[in-house]
């Protein structure tokens, strides 16, 4: 009797496994839904880019990608794998939320006309990017490092700029990488030795220097090296190479030297093979521009129903394989109840979920998974010594190395002229270069460093080397000899926020409220990528409005970010002037115990907010009493319509809208919040500043008025944009 049940069970659950095979595939066929954060993806994409009339059926709110058939999107399932939008004369950025997209495998955006920087929060799956022949700028973010799976990588015929990060040490699978027709400087990285697939490297039209010495030992069949400024002598292997194009340098003549002992090199694709023409691109080896296709091709009609039956097949195995295991397991019940335990759990339903909640959880990475290299995993020499163990850094800097005598020279010999700041650290002077480049020069009092930090010095310098973003001041070079310790930072020569801010003079004219409201989101996105990009996490722990310097177009450039590394001490940063100073910028934690986070820096950014509003500082014992602590102070009235268009900063004359007004005051409110597990996370911040600016684009957009956003207050409370 006992075994009739169970056979009819199984018989039940087979059955069910078919009628629900068939449902699904029907189902499937008839209507799809995308997962909803693919879709919020796609439609922070869309807005970057400006809504172009050419994406026919997107949408900035709402839709359905896969239903709808997106122009350029390919999905499985309710998953975006595939955006091809090549050659549509797109003009915008890539946005900042391309994270989200967690299946999606090609990304193809080539033969547009994006600009700004390539998006260092991408898609963490991705197999092929195409970013060729567009305006991109910058640099290569570190985000790419982790993404292992890339076989395909193109960002040629761009303006991309400075040195190529030592980023792939994790790409055995790349197969092609170009980034010819570029502006990239420095020496080829060390990592590229790892890339034991790779059969293409185009990297014509740079201006890279050193040797091709990385390359011996890769199954390479197209090299192409042109036009650069390698040196040294060409390495012998490099010769069988079937297409190796390397005029245009300043290799050396005559016989090379003896090669080093030889060792095998590591296990790849055999060296002589065809080259497949890479998706988007042109065909490897070739010298002419890349030929764009429409990127809008359409599946089938027969795409959904064999989605459809591949989904259903897949969920009818499983209910099979269910069955299967259900009728073992009454089958073989007393059996296993007397067998000894061997520390196996059997399998079940519980387990079956928990298992795909776990892949679903590894497949849905978010930004804090994007992130260079951790520093502390790169080799570290140690020197033992009189005074103990002593830490000689061996990391590599991609900052140049200046010469005492060279940065003498740029300054005038650190002339008072050229002063143009003090920190925490020492003095910061102008410095122009014979080439005509002009640089700022951060000149660190000895006093400020222990002996342990001057140790320390060459690991920070690392360290802060290999931070890069828009809205963060580059490091560009140091010197360390003689006794000295000097860092060369990139000049931006319109002054600080600070003093736009609280100088009366013309310039304060120019931070408007939409200038303002970009300063915040420039600054928060700096934040975000220390706080959740780098690995480990940075924490700036000096931040206010003197250290956000302004360029020409008011864009917000971060400075001082990792120099805390090298004044670790506390008690000392307390006691300085400088810090002092700082104080109206503090979190309470800092104040009360000396602990400074990641939190604490949300904390400073609310208060440059509320700068941002009030025109106000921080402190100002100027004023009465009351009203001396700018957080004190606002506070109680960020919520309050009334008393918060009382403390709009008065330069702005009552010129901006007021609904944005008050979800700028709702984020400040959010940051200055008393206990730090309560502020926001940065990457939270800075998308509520996001939709913040999104929603004065689209109502702009929509507006037969050329004046902007800016207007009289509360007079025009049904005229508001935001």
């Amino acid at each position: 009797m006992e075994r009739r049940v169970a056979a009819s069970s199984c018989m039940f659950f087979i059955e069910l496994a078919v009628i629900a095979a068939v449902i699904f595939s029907f189902g499937a066929s008839v209507y799809a839904t995308t997962d909803p954060s693919d879709v919020l993806g796609l439609q922070v994409l869309y807005i970057s880019l400006n809504s172009p009339q050419q994406l026919t059926g997107w949408k900035s709110s709402g839709g359905d990608p896969c239903g709808e058939s997106w122009r350029g999107v390919t999905c499985q399932g309710s998953s975006v794998v595939s955006v091809q939008l090549s050659g549509l004369g797109l003009n915008g950025t890539m946005g900042y939320l391309l994270n989200n997209l967690v299946s999606l495998k090609t990304l193809d955006l080539s033969g547009n006309n994006i600009h700004d920087t390539i998006s260092y929060q991408l898609p963490p799956n991705l197999t092929s990017l195409n970013l060729a022949s567009n305006n991109i700028s910058g640099n290569l973010p570190y985000s790419i490092a982790s993404i292992g799976s890339l076989n395909y990588l193109n960002i040629s015929r761009n303006v991309l700029s400075q040195a190529v990060g030592d980023m792939f040490s994790n790409h055995s699978a790349l197969s092609t990488l170009d980034i010819s027709f570029n502006n990239f400087t420095g020496d080829l990285p060390p990592s590229i030795t790892s890339l034991t697939n790779l059969s293409t490297l185009q990297v014509e039209n740079n201006q890279l220097t050193g040797s091709l010495n990385v390359l011996v030992g890769l199954p390479l069949t197209t090299l192409n090296v042109a036009n650069n400024h390698f040196s040294g002598w060409i390495p012998q292997e490099l010769n069988s190479v079937p297409n190796f194009v390397y005029n245009g340098n300043t290799f050396a003549n005559g016989p090379a030297p003896p090669p080093p002992p030889y060792t095998s090199p590591p296990p790849g694709r055999p060296r002589n093979r065809s080259s497949p023409t890479p998706p988007g691109g042109h065909t490897p080896g070739s010298n002419v521009p890349t030929n764009f296709e429409n990127g809008d091709k359409k599946n089938g009609l027969t795409a959904g129903p064999i989605v459809g039956i591949v989904l259903g097949s897949l969920f009818a195995a499983s209910l099979l394989a269910f069955a299967l295991i259900f009728c073992l397991r009454r089958g073989n019940k007393k059996e296993v109840a007397a067998r000894p335990s061997t520390g196996s759990l059997p399998v079940s339903s519980n387990k079956v979920d928990m298992e795909m909640q776990e892949q679903r959880a590894k497949s849905t990475a978010t930004v804090s998974d994007l992130r260079p290299p951790p520093a502390e995993n790169l080799p570290v020499e140690r020197l033992q010594s009189k005074n103990g163990s002593l830490r000689r850094a061996k990391l590599p800097i991609t900052a140049n190395s200046y010469t005492v005598a060279s940065l003498q020279t740029a300054t005038n010999s650190f002339s008072q002229e050229n002063l143009v700041g003090e920190g925490s650290l020492g003095r910061v002077y102008r410095a122009e270069f014979p080439n005509g480049k002009t640089m700022a020069i951060k000149k660190i009092d000895n006093a400020a460093l222990s002996l342990q930090e001057e140790d320390n010095f060459l690991e920070a310098i690392s360290n802060m080397s290999r931070l890069r973003h828009p809205n963060i001041v580059a490091l560009g070079g140091y010197c360390a000899e003689h006794g000295q310790r000097l860092l060369v930072h990139d000049y931006i020569g319109n002054g600080s926020l600070h003093d736009m801010l609280h100088f009366a003079d013309e310039r304060n004219t120019l931070l408007t409220w939409n200038a303002r409201v970009r300063v915040a989101l420039g600054t928060a996105r700096a934040l975000e990528y220390l706080h959740e990009v780098c690995l480990p996490s940075v924490v700036h722990r000096n931040l206010k409005s003197a250290n956000i310097l302004l360029d020409e177009e008011l864009n917000p450039h971060l400075s001082d970010c990792g120099v805390a590394a090298l004044t670790p001490n506390t008690e000392r940063q307390v006691s300085s002037n400088q810090i002092i100073g700082s104080f109206g910028y503090s979190a309470p934690e800092f104040a009360l115990s000396g602990i400074y986070t990641v939190k604490s820096d949300v904390y400073s950014f609310g208060v440059v907010m509320l700068e941002l509003l009030t025109g106000r500082k921080p402190l100002d014992s100027s004023r009465v009493r009351s009203e001396q602590s700018l957080v004190r102070w606002a506070t109680p009235q960020l919520h309050d319509i009334d008393a918060l268009a009382k403390m709009v900063d008065p330069v702005l004359n009552g010129m901006y809208p007021a609904k944005s007004l008050s979800r700028f005051a709702d984020i400040i409110a959010l940051c200055v919040q008393p206990e730090p597990e309560f502020r926001p996370p940065m990457s939270e911040v800075v998308q509520a500043l996001v939709r913040l600016m999104q929603r004065a684009s689209i109502v702009k957009r929509r507006s037969s008025e050329e004046s902007g956003f800016a207007f009289k207050t509360p007079d025009h409370e049904g005229n508001d944009m935001l």
